[in-house]
């Protein structure tokens, strides 16, 4: 059955489940403790997996109390029969984070003491571990590195410290230096600015060729680059001050150039490919072939370039352009027995896979249908066949295909409805699938290359049997209508003890950014709150607004030039349908967010304050002029071409129109969406005399966590609802 309903049948749809439901749910009740203390509804996962080279075996952690294990297992059986490494036997290693093994896997790369810088960065201490032997070398003891990684062959490793990069050759233990020009907040080598982490989602800014032969790394020079400041106030007498490189919405970007450091001549050369403003990724495609991708200021313009490594030239293999934005290729592979690669793109108005030839001729579309490709998972060992996730049964779902290049007959391998995710070895011969839908914690299964079961891993029966001792109703799905026609994806919670004569306040739980969606037939720990809400008598519902993914190109470019303005019109839409259910009181309606989604309860309590009776902003972007310029550019263009696109839909210039009750809160160490932003609304509150509640939490980054925090933040969330809804 689709996992979306019609409006029409979504009520009844709705009591079913809180009848079936209740004919064996207990009456226990979700406590805070529960939640942020006891970890009571935490689901069991599988850790650390990693395919060996045949694609006979995998590996995964696994944690005891006498310390924590790599464990090798068969795919065929799912039985283990090996154990590469315990913690218990290795001196100065009691904890570690991430492993990885070398080519041959005779030695594996152990990082420990793990401390984060932003969202994915972090440096640790990384020791290479020797299976036969048993024995762990510390790869340095002059500080803590990044990114350490295997060469192809495993005689060396490459990693980057104090923002240089340096290759350490395991048998000599002799370190080379690869760059001597490194300095915070100037120049970075090997990693990324804080600005192509966040926005084009990775860190790691090099890579080794396959042949041993060259070492492909990211410059980043960011003198140009304007900083932003942040006051750390705990656990010292003056509070200090961190500054780091921030480009925002129309301000100079760092300058990026891709070096080439030949191993042999021990000296780089800067690859010669036609400069542009962005370059977010790299990738070679055969030994010699640095495949460079390569985006303008707008981002409407990507292409991938190869540059041959030995002559330093380059060609034009891939071009797309479009009137909105082209999503960078994140999924590409190489095909070299073909002389072409595999990537996705929208330009048919779906996100769908083509075959590119290396020649620079027209690609080939591969998939084809109103529905997108929402992971590509790679080619089998024969080149034959490709496999990828998609939402082809419904937005709201994903499964798993396998699909033939030749003869494009496609095969759905996944069988369960709701959200299907693999992981598969090497050549794609069998795939641990993990699966989970609104209601059912994760199942993990290992599963032959054809869909077949084999063995089951993870089936979270503890976390299932909990769950029947608690008074919860089932979470259901639903479609929104609106006035425009289109109809809007949505999911509801409802008490356990729902009674269609009675009237609930509502509260609207949303993120809604371009691409995004929280309207998913998947497990989400965070339900737990809501399903606590829905005890103490609240109906809690999501949509995925205009912009959101999963739907095409269309629906989902949709908002450029005017992030805030088509959502938050959806949400004001949302009510008003909500206010004409018999079981909804039209006059306790509330809505919350974070980061976006706090941006979008800002603007609903604003814009749609006749609709709204409460909303909790946490982190949020109040005017797009103060946020990144890769992110923010991309859908909303230069601040100086799209004046207002910027302001028409900020709530600093809206906040005169509250009349419901307001709560604001942010993180003061937020590298992500700046206190800033919270700083100006505030001013603006006063100036325009809205009164409003306000939790301030010091030192602490978007996430707003550690310790007590979560606890702290989510007792304060229920207690502002239970007295302003």
């Amino acid at each position: 059955m689709n996992s979306i309903i019609s409006h029409k049948n979504a009520f009844v749809f709705i009591l079913l489940s809180v009848l079936v439901f209740g004919a064996t749910a207990q009456s226990e009740l979700i406590t805070m403790d529960d939640l942020y203390k006891k970890g009571t509804f935490s689901p069991e996962r599988v850790w650390g997996l990693r395919s060996m080279d045949n694609g006979s075996y995998y590996t995964a952690i696994q944690n005891s109390k006498a310390g924590q294990e790599i464990i090798k297992y068969s795919y065929k059986s799912g039985d283990s029969v090996a154990v590469y490494f315990k913690t218990a036997e290795v001196e100065g290693i009691s904890r570690f984070n991430e492993y990885t093994f070398s080519s041959d896997e005779t030695k594996i790369l152990i990082t420990t003491d793990v401390e984060p810088i932003y969202r994915h960065s972090t440096r640790e201490n990384v020791w290479v571990y020797d299976i036969e032997s048993k024995t762990a070398t510390k790869i340095s003891e002059a500080g803590k590195q990044r990114y350490t990684t295997f060469s192809p062959n495993g005689k060396k490793v490459a990693f980057v410290r104090d923002n240089n990069l340096f290759i350490y050759d395991l048998a000599t233990g002799k370190e080379t230096t690869v760059t001597t020009d490194g300095e915070f907040n100037k120049i970075i080598n090997g990693a990324t600015d804080w600005v192509y982490e966040e926005e084009f989602a990775f860190d790691k800014a090099f890579q080794w060729s396959p042949d041993n032969a060259h070492l492909a790394y990211y410059k980043f020079d960011e003198s140009a680059v304007k900083e932003f400041n942040m006051i750390m106030y705990q656990n010292q007498l003056y509070p200090s001050d961190y500054r780091f490189k921030y480009p925002k919405a129309g301000e100079d970007n760092s300058k990026v150039e891709i070096y080439l450091y030949n191993l042999a001549k021990n000296g780089s050369v800067k690859a010669n490919y036609p400069e542009t403003e962005y370059v977010p990724r790299i990738k070679w495609a055969n030994a010699n072939s640095l495949a460079i991708q390569t985006l303008n200021r707008l981002q409407n313009d990507l292409q991938i370039h190869f540059v041959d490594a030995k002559a330093n030239t380059s060609k034009l293999v891939y071009q797309e352009q479009s009137n909105t934005y082209v999503e960078v290729v994140d999924s590409w592979v190489f095909l070299n027995n073909s002389n072409q690669m595999i990537v996705t793109s929208e330009k048919d108005g779906f996100n769908h896979l083509y075959a590119v030839p290396y020649s620079g001729r027209e690609a080939t579309q591969l998939t084809t249908g109103e529905w997108d490709v929402t992971d590509f998972y790679g080619v089998n060992a024969k080149g034959s066949s490709l496999y990828f996730q998609s939402a082809e049964v419904s937005p709201t779902q994903r499964h798993i295909y396998q699909m033939s290049i030749k003869s494009k007959k496609k095969t759905q391998l996944s069988k369960k409805e709701g959200w299907n995710d693999a992981q598969y070895s090497a050549g794609m011969k069998y795939y641990i699938n993990t699966h989970s839908d609104a209601n059912t914690p994760y199942f993990i299964s290992i599963n032959s290359g054809t869909g077949k079961e084999l063995k089951v891993l993870k089936n979270n029966s503890r976390l299932k049997e909990t769950l029947t001792n608690y008074a919860i109703s089932n979470k259901t799905f639903m479609e929104i209508p609106t006035s425009y026609g289109g109809k809007l994806n949505g999911w509801m919670i409802t008490p356990s003890d729902f009674d269609e004569s009675k009237k609930y306040p509502v509260l609207i739980t949303i993120y809604g950014g371009p691409g995004s969606q929280t309207v998913k037939n998947s497990w989400d720990y965070n339900m737990m709150w809501h399903h606590m809400l829905a005890q103490k008598g609240y109906i809690v519902i999501s949509v995925d607004n205009r912009g959101t993914g999963a739907r095409g190109a269309e629906f989902k470019k949709a908002t450029y030039e005017q992030l805030g303005k088509l959502e938050v019109e959806d949400y004001i839409e949302t009510a008003k349908h909500l206010g004409t259910m018999k079981f909804v009181d039209a006059d306790r309606i509330g809505i919350w967010g974070w980061s976006y989604g706090g941006y979008m309860s800002t603007l609903a309590i604003s814009k749609g304050a006749d609709y709204f009776k409460a909303a909790i902003a946490v982190a949020p972007v109040t005017t797009w002029r103060y946020y990144d310029n890769i992110y923010t550019e991309r859908y909303m263009g230069i601040p100086k071409d799209n004046a207002d696109g910027y302001d028409n839909n900020s709530p600093i210039n809206f906040v005169e129109k509250i009349k419901g009750n307001y709560l604001l809160v942010h993180g003061t160490a937020d590298d992500n969406v700046h206190f800033q932003n919270t700083a100006e609304l505030v001013s603006a509150l006063v100036k325009a005399d809205v009164q409003y509640d306000f939790y301030m939490y010091s030192d602490k980054n978007h996430g707003i966590y550690g310790g007590n925090t979560r606890k702290h933040l989510f007792t304060k969330f229920t207690n502002f609802l239970l007295e302003k809804l």
